[in-house]
């Protein structure tokens, strides 16, 4: 049976690994699939916010879509012969410069051949479109920035030019400028720089600003939080949300525009993707519902176990229990059959002891008869059979009167009483032969289990709206660990002491039955080698009456 022990204590330990093994890997297998769904809603938002700087790029090439399908050949050929007049700009040129101007993108136009001196020289003639004239014009009436842009252009197209493998070559002053340099890619010549003024309050209000929200939405309802940041001034040009303020804390990613707006770029902060929350509430719901599985198999697995235990518990005490009642049920019928035996014989004439005989077959026929009552008490209780009739009781006549019936056992174990009762104890309406019972068996327990000093009190008190009668012994006490079970059937604490006295582990349980059937309660108080006391604990009748008889201590 021990080795069968083990061996459940081992299955019950694998049970719950695999349980708690298998639950890991659930949980390990949401995490990691919830992380997916993060990252890769994430790397969504990363790639519209580049394919947003792309688009952003195109609109500066849009207007100058045609610039890349002339002839640098031939249009180096004609600035070379007509360069001295910019009036006499060829048409084809001429007709782009004018689509481009119309184009609120850009507030002026300029243009410089090779040699660019503006780019050397500030104040230096450069032409400049006229809208009025539709004409290109000689002019030294501009700003730094368009000779900042030409030099910056000139630069960095010249250090490249004979390796280029394209005509034209965008070159960006920040947001200020753009310049292209077009190329002979023939002869490996520069043909000359067309430098756009960008006007910054156009590409901000009413391109990238109202751009920002049709793509990432306003006020952060995609998840997203986009500001148009100037990072050389620390300053917020366009947001999508103007009710959320720039920290660089609150910054998840940034995104630099492509070869343009050079002090600009687009950061980014990812609050609530509704991807992500989806995925989030999913994997609330799967781990919330994973949690109360696993609770579950868990409980059921210890529940099952444990019950098991118990059952197996129960059996083996079952079967020592039957061994006993076989035991003591053979003892009085074999001193009654062989009383009847020999009375039956003619044998016995003498008086006494024919006296002696009828009383050995009246005391063994009670004790059989007490044995069988229990039982009957335990069958009543398994099948739910029992009946209370419940009447008034005074509580202090009633203990009384278990110890008036049973003097001749106290008078003989040499036991000193003591009753002790509250003078405001009001009656109760309860079964009086299920307390008689239940008294009789505590005072029989407290006897038994008394080797050496026999103490008996018994005492009636009145806590508030309850009544409690406790019975106090000093016997051998109950161990801790086996007190939550003295209330079990057929349980007996395993000790020297109780393997002399006789039981079946009933008594305790047949307490704790009638007096949960009459509204009470049981609890019990022990130290073992010390004694023990067992605390009834009924609840005032709503009309109970107050008993006004003489009371007081009493030590017999």
């Amino acid at each position: 049976m021990i080795k069968y022990q083990h061996i459940r204590w081992i299955f019950l330990g694998i049970g719950l690994s695999a349980v708690v093994g298998l639950t890991g890997m659930n949980v390990y297998s949401l995490y990691a699939l919830h992380e997916n769904t993060v990252q890769s809603s994430v790397e969504k938002q990363k790639r519209q916010l580049l394919e947003y700087t792309n688009q952003v790029r195109n609109r500066f090439r849009y207007p100058l879509n045609d610039l890349w399908q002339v002839d640098m050949q031939n249009l180096h050929t004609s600035l070379q012969v007509d360069g001295k007049d910019p009036s006499r700009m060829p048409e084809e040129l001429l007709a782009i410069i004018r689509d481009a101007y119309a184009d609120r993108l850009f507030s002026e136009i300029y243009f410089s051949l090779p040699d660019c001196s503006a780019c050397d020289q500030y104040g230096s003639p450069i032409w400049h479109y006229n809208p009025l004239s539709g004409r290109m014009e000689e002019t030294t009436q501009y700003t730094h920035l368009i000779s900042d842009g030409l030099a910056i252009a000139k630069t960095r197209t010249n250090a490249l030019v004979h390796e280029y493998r394209w005509s034209t070559r965008v070159v960006f002053d920040t947001h200020n400028s753009m310049t292209i340099a077009l190329i002979n890619l023939r002869s490996r010549e520069i043909v000359g720089y067309l430098c756009f003024l960008v006007d910054s309050d156009y590409l901000i209000n009413n391109y990238i600003g109202p751009k920002l929200i049709d793509t990432f939405g306003y006020g952060g309802q995609n998840g997203i939080v986009v500001w148009l940041h100037d990072w050389t001034k620390n300053e917020v040009l366009s947001t999508t949300h103007s009710g959320t303020s720039y920290s660089y804390q609150k910054v998840d990613f940034i995104q630099n525009f492509p070869d343009l707006l050079n002090d600009w770029n687009l950061k980014a902060s990812f609050t609530n993707i509704p991807e992500i929350t989806a995925s989030q509430e999913t994997l609330y719901r799967n781990l919330a519902a994973l949690g109360g599985g696993v609770v579950l198999l868990i409980g059921v697995l210890v529940f099952m176990f444990f019950t098991a235990q118990r059952e197996r518990s129960l059996a083996e005490r079952q079967s020592l229990f039957l061994a006993n009642v076989t035991h003591e049920l053979k003892t009085p019928l074999s001193v009654i059959l062989a009383a009847g035996e020999n009375l039956s014989d003619g044998r016995v004439v003498d008086k006494k002891r024919l006296h002696s005989y009828g009383a050995h077959i009246y005391s063994e026929s009670m004790r059989l008869r007490s044995m069988i009552d229990r039982l009957l008490d335990i069958a009543r209780s398994n099948s739910d059979q029992i009946h209370l009739k419940k009447e008034w009781v005074d509580l202090a006549e009633l203990i009384r009167g278990c110890i008036d019936n049973k003097r001749t056992f106290i008078d003989s174990n040499n036991v000193k009483v003591h009753v002790e009762t509250d003078k405001n104890v009001p009656k109760l309406f309860l079964d009086p032969t299920a307390l008689t019972s239940i008294m009789n068996n505590l005072i029989d327990n407290a006897i038994h289990y008394s080797p050496n000093k026999k103490y008996l009190a018994i005492r009636l008190l009145r806590h508030g709206q309850k009544i409690m009668v406790e019975v106090e012994d000093h016997g051998t006490g109950i161990p801790r660990k086996a007190q939550k079970h003295v209330f079990d059937k057929f349980f007996r604490v395993e000790d020297a002491m109780t393997a002399q006295t006789k039981g079946h582990g009933l008594g305790l349980a047949i307490v704790k039955d009638l007096t949960v059937r009459n509204g009470g309660t049981v609890t019990v108080k022990s130290t073992q080698g010390k004694g023990s006391v067992f605390i009834l604990t009924f609840p005032v009748s709503e009309t109970g009456e107050n008993i006004s008889a003489d009371r007081g201590k009493t030590t017999i």
